[in-house]
């Protein structure tokens, strides 16, 4: 493997020069010009360590999303990658299994290892970003609490609200919703859009016992559906705040001859099998691999110095993504 040494003979140049062309810094064009071409003849790559040490941080960054498995996590890595590798960053995936803990120990590694910046969709209500202290951090999807940082969601508010509009138009009148854990942004607030439009369309406040919680998960959706048929025979509709849950209760209305059919359900986030999924099943698309690009896009900006205040993007247009009509 060529060393600097070997690229600044053959450039005709001192290796401090060629240091500070492989670095970035202004150098007169003819030099730096003969400094990629002796690089690019010798098959010279920079050692990544060395450029650390000179950096303080690495060209890693991390990314810590709570469920690997769930496909719009999948979606969201993508949209983050493609991203980063563009500049010339790798991407670390760490997956915490909603457990808080797990995540404390990922942020922790990422602060040791000198990573450039981090990536993170809070596991729960509170996120210790206290090693993180002095390295750029954007929170995707959900806002961890208690700390002012650049914040990319989708429109969980709006999508809640198309969701339950898709059964409302099918004149469903006693709608419930299952959504995630208490506390955590997107089950808040797509229960909150669910709410605003039954208030909108009855003008009356929804009946608590038609709000359940479940874990984002599809065995939650599929308990939490069927209890809701069980205690509530009259419901003839469900909004669903995310696609495992979705795809869980989908399966508990299967297994349940004669009750809720599935033209009564309303899912926000693409299914995985889409093509498994009943017709007549409304979903609502959320920008997964868009909420990666722009979180990617802001910490790249953080890692090049950018100081500006916090931001808090909103990405909207879910409300326009809905499918699977009723047939005929």
């Amino acid at each position: 493997m060529a060393t600097i040494y070997e690229v600044a003979a053959l450039a005709g140049v001192s290796p401090a020069t060629v240091s500070r062309v492989l670095n970035g810094t202004r150098v007169a064009e003819d030099l730096a010009g003969r400094v990629r071409a002796a690089a690019e003849e010798l098959d010279f790559t920079p050692s990544r360590t060395a450029r650390s040490l000179r950096r303080r941080h690495s060209e890693l960054i991390a990314l810590v999303i709570p469920d690997i498995e769930n496909p719009f996590f999948t979606a969201l890595a993508r949209g983050v990658e493609d991203t980063a590798r563009a500049a010339g960053y790798s991407v670390v995936l760490c997956n915490t299994d909603e457990d808080t803990d797990r995540e404390s120990t990922y942020l922790r590694i990422a602060a040791a290892e000198q990573m450039a910046g981090v990536i993170l969709a809070p596991a729960g209500e509170t996120s210790d970003l206290g090693s993180l202290a002095g390295r750029p951090v954007v929170a995707v999807d959900r806002s961890p609490h208690g700390h002012d940082i650049d914040t990319v969601t989708a429109d969980s508010i709006g999508a809640g609200r198309a969701a339950t509009a898709a059964l409302l138009e099918r004149g469903r009148t006693r709608i419930a919703c299952i959504t995630g854990p208490a506390g955590v942004d997107t089950s808040e607030d797509r229960a909150q859009g669910w709410r605003d439009a039954i208030e909108a369309a009855t003008g009356r406040t929804p009946d608590p016992s038609l709000l359940r919680h479940a874990d984002f998960r599809f065995d939650g959706g599929r308990e939490e559906a069927g209890r809701l048929l069980r205690s509530l025979p009259r419901v003839d509709g469900i909004v669903v705040t995310n696609n495992l849950m979705g795809a869980g209760a989908l399966a508990a209305v299967t297994a349940a001859p004669g009750s809720l059919s599935a033209e009564g359900i309303a899912i926000i986030g693409d299914l995985p099998y889409s093509a498994l999924v009943p017709a007549g099943v409304a979903i609502v698309s959320l920008p997964a691999r868009e909420l990666g690009e722009e979180a990617a896009r802001l910490l790249l900006a953080r890692i090049g110095g950018d100081a500006s205040p916090p931001r808090r993007v909103v990405l909207d247009g879910v409300a326009s993504s809905l499918r699977a009509p009723i047939p005929g």
